[in-house]
Parts: structure tokens; C-alpha cells; sequence
């Protein structure tokens, strides 16, 4: 059966972003220690001290936090949000995220995700896999989770995002973008309204298209690395969640950058995967902070 990391019960996250000013972290304080809660750990980011941009992610513990939820969202909303101005959201700690994985044909970075999940290392559940190709289908099983395979053609696109949407919607808090090697169009990214998250090689910029560490090979290229980041309507262009990179040689043939570059991937990847399910990224405009 598959697993996934436990929480403490009653452990609850605020997240809280919006413009800086004076008082924000006494008001948090101020809500939480009144209605009883213990602040276990917190972390905050400002842009700018002087009209910037305020980010603040607090851990607490709140006994029968489920029951008291309602309360504590109406003196959050009256302190925060009238009152100065904020965004803000509570996440109970102990519900893991539900993650579905897209794929297509290589294993690196989906059985990576698995693996991590099935040990416990990450919070989330994963409900389903779906592919464009068939060839996962039984390590993915072993997992114990579903394997949709669903083909897709240029011709077939409309049809296919509309099944996949049928799988999706309202049923994940997050689509992680396995090396699934197709393009979400908008209107699929906007219907679906939940975040994606993906990874590709930071080659990208410089080597576009097909073959890239071939053409990396040729250049003679010093560094293979990944960049993890949210998909948005412009392609490959979202909020970058995270990146890695490792030292490569003249002595590293095609094959090395390859393996070295799928290490990569997979490492960051999954710590991307793994923040974003304890509510640690927090984006603004084009950008993300990690707490």
C-alpha cells in the first residue's frame, strides 16, 4: 500500500503575504497567542522595507486546530486582512498534498518521486500517473497507484486535455511534470487551476530544441544543471522554485552529461516537490520565495 509522511496533528501553517509595513508580525503574534496557539516556527522575507513586498510563513500548534479552524480564520480576516491589507491562508499540516504525476518515456525523475513518497520523505499522496506512452506503466504499478496512458497528437490535443482534465480536476492540489515531454496549452493550464510544476535541464536557454547535450558536448560545456519552476503560459518562462548544477570535463562523454544531468534533475525536482507541499514557496510577480 502505498505511504506518505505523517504530520503532527493540530499543526497548522499560515502563510501570510502582501504589502510590508509595521505591525504585520506583532498582529500574527498577537491573533495566534490569543486564541492559544503555540508558535512552533516562522520565517519571514521583506523585498524592501520601505514599500516592499512582505512574506511570512509560521508554523504553529493549536489543539482541536480542525474544530477551531472557523474561528481562527475570522480573527485572521479581521486582523490581516481588513485591517492591514493582506493575503493570507491556513493549511492543516497533517493533510499531505495530492500530487498527480505526468511522464512521458524517461524514469529518472517520476520513480525518484515515488520512491521519496513511498519512504516517507515527502507529504503528499499521489493519486494517479498519466503518460503519453505506455512504457512506465509497470514500475509505476509496483507503486501500487493508477497509470493512465494517454496518447496525444497535434490532431488529438483538444480531445486528450479534456480527458485529462476529466482526471484531474478536483481531484489534485498539484500536477508535477515528471519529464512529460508535451506542452500544456493555456486553456488547459487555466481550467485545470491548480499549480504545475516542472523540470528541465538549464541547457535550455542556450540549447533549444533537440539533442541538447550532444550540442552541449560540442561546445565543451563546464557545469550540467536543472531548474525546477512553476508553469505558466509562457513556456519555460514561471517562477523558478529551485536549481542545481554539477562540474562536468573534456573527459565526460555525451553519455556522462546525460546521467549527470538526469541526477540532477531528479535532486531538483524533488526538492521542489517537497517545498511546495510543506507551503514553503510563496510567489510574487515572476518570482518565488522559499522559506
Amino acid at each position: 500500500m502505498p505511504t506518505y509522511r505523517t504530520e503532527p496533528e493540530d499543526e497548522g501553517r499560515l502563510l501570510v503575504q502582501g504589502p510590508d509595513r509595521p505591525g504585520i508580525v506583532a498582529a500574527v503574534s498577537t491573533v495566534l497567542t490569543d486564541i492559544g496557539a503555540n508558535i512552533v516556527a516562522l520565517d519571514q522575507h521583506s523585498s524592501d522595507p520601505h514599500e516592499g513586498q512582505f512574506f511570512q510563513r509560521t508554523v504553529f500548534y493549536l489543539p482541536n486546530l480542525t474544530a477551531r479552524l472557523p474561528e481562527l480564520s475570522e480573527r485572521l480576516h479581521g486582523q490581516l486582512a481588513e485591517e492591514l491589507g493582506l493575503n493570507w491562508r491556513i493549511v492543516e499540516s497533517k493533510r499531505p498534498k495530492r500530487v498527480a504525476l505526468l511522464a512521458s518515456k524517461s524514469d529518472h525523475c517520476l520513480l525518484e518521486l515515488l520512491w521519496r513518497q513511498r519512504r516517507g520523505e515527502l507529504s503528499m499522496v499521489v493519486p494517479m500517473v498519466i503518460s503519453n506512452h505506455p512504457d512506465l506503466a509497470t514500475d509505476v504499478r509496483q507503486f501500487g497507484i493508477p497509470y493512465f496512458h494517454v496518447p496525444i497528437s497535434a490532431e488529438t490535443r483538444p480531445e486528450v486535455e479534456a480527458h485529462e482534465l476529466g482526471l484531474l480536476k478536483g481531484n489534485v492540489d498539484v500536477v508535477v511534470l515528471a519529464r512529460y515531454m508535451q506542452i500544456l496549452s493555456p486553456s488547459f493550464l487555466e481550467q485545470l487551476g491548480v499549480p504545475v510544476i516542472n523540470i528541465h535541464h538549464s541547457f535550455l536557454p542556450a540549447f533549444i530544441g533537440a539533442a541538447p547535450y550532444d550540442r552541449a558536448k560540442e561546445r565543451g560545456v563546464k557545469l550540467v544543471g536543472a531548474t525546477a519552476h512553476y508553469v505558466t503560459q509562457d513556456l519555460d518562462q514561471g517562477p523558478i522554485i529551485e536549481q542545481d548544477v554539477v562540474r562536468v570535463s573534456h573527459e565526460d562523454s555525451t553519455a556522462d552529461l546525460r546521467r549527470l544531468g538526469a541526477d540532477v534533475e531528479r535532486r531538483v525536482l524533488a526538492r521542489a516537490v517537497e517545498w511546495h507541499c510543506e507551503d514553503r514557496v510563496m510567489t510574487f510577480a515572476n518570482t518565488t520565495v522559499v522559506l
